[in-house]
């Protein structure tokens, strides 16, 4: 089965039910060259100083590069994009509350192997999530062509419907080719992995993530990004970050106030409720 491909101006409920239906969708051409010329310069400094990783799970020839948000302020449009943004609280809005779970940018290297067939709802300390609850909505944001040849993610599709601690082989996946500006949707639940990247060329995604907000995040967003920065920063994006509550009585500071005040003060509510 091969992975559904929708045009730019796809709606978020379109999106939502084909990651519902199949784990993966592909929407081509949405973020625009100008901004991903941006981000790449932006990032640039940091990805050539990133070290590879130390096991195959992590890619001893991919760099990740992570605290977006702080380091490249064009990434900032991507994140809180209409698109990706509204997919994920379609598709997870059975929750109360969601937020920014992981912001990186993976570089995978010629020479790459292929990355284990993965959930990354496992996580959570391989929590057996009841089938069908989701708890992640994820993007990978193509900054440059995705191709088989050069370590696309592959995909399991419809394998979000499987059980959990399946092991499934290259040959059980699909390609995720896209060209730049594309991005793939894919949910947690689906099993996946980095692609072996057997060209001359390096292959960078941009891997932005979504999750409910009654869990932890894989990227600490609060250290992540500095204080100083954060005060700069929008409140919906700060709220999307985390300064928010995760559900009701969930997160608040001290004598029951909205968490938007350690960098907003007088700007949020007192008790138990979500912010607006």
């Amino acid at each position: 089965m091969s992975i559904v491909q929708l045009a730019s101006d796809a709606s978020p409920n379109e999106v939502a039910a084909a990651i519902g239906r199949d784990g993966a969708v592909i929407v081509g051409g949405v973020a625009p060259a100008q901004l991903l010329d941006r981000i790449e310069s932006e990032l640039r400094p940091y990805l050539d100083v990133t070290q590879t990783g130390p096991d195959d799970f992590s890619g001893n020839r991919t760099r990740r590069t992570g605290s977006l948000i702080a380091r490249s302020p064009s990434c900032r449009e991507l994140v809180m994009h209409p698109l990706a943004l509204g997919t994920a609280r379609a598709f997870l809005g059975h929750a109360t509350n969601i937020q920014l779970h992981l912001t990186q940018a993976i570089a995978i290297g010629p020479g790459e192997t292929p990355q284990p067939i993965h959930r990354d709802q496992w996580a959570f300390d391989f929590f057996p999530f009841p089938q069908g609850y989701e708890v992640q909505c994820n993007t990978i944001w193509a900054l440059s062509d995705f191709t088989e040849e050069n370590g696309a993610t592959r995909i399991v599709v419809g394998s979000n419907l499987r059980e959990d601690k399946v092991s499934f082989g290259p040959d059980d996946t699909q390609a995720a080719e896209m060209a730049r500006g594309s991005v793939l949707f894919y949910s947690g639940s689906v099993y996946h992995g980095g692609g072996a990247n057997r060209s001359d060329t390096t292959r960078i995604g941009l891997n932005i993530t979504y999750n409910v907000a009654w869990l932890r995040q894989e990227e600490n967003q609060y250290l992540s990004v500095p204080r100083e920065v954060a005060e700069t920063l929008p409140t919906e994006l700060l709220r999307l970050m985390g300064y928010d509550r995760g559900a009701y009585a969930l997160g608040y500071i001290d004598d029951l106030r909205d968490p938007i005040e350690a960098v907003r003060p007088g700007s949020g509510s007192i008790g138990f409720a979500v912010g607006a």
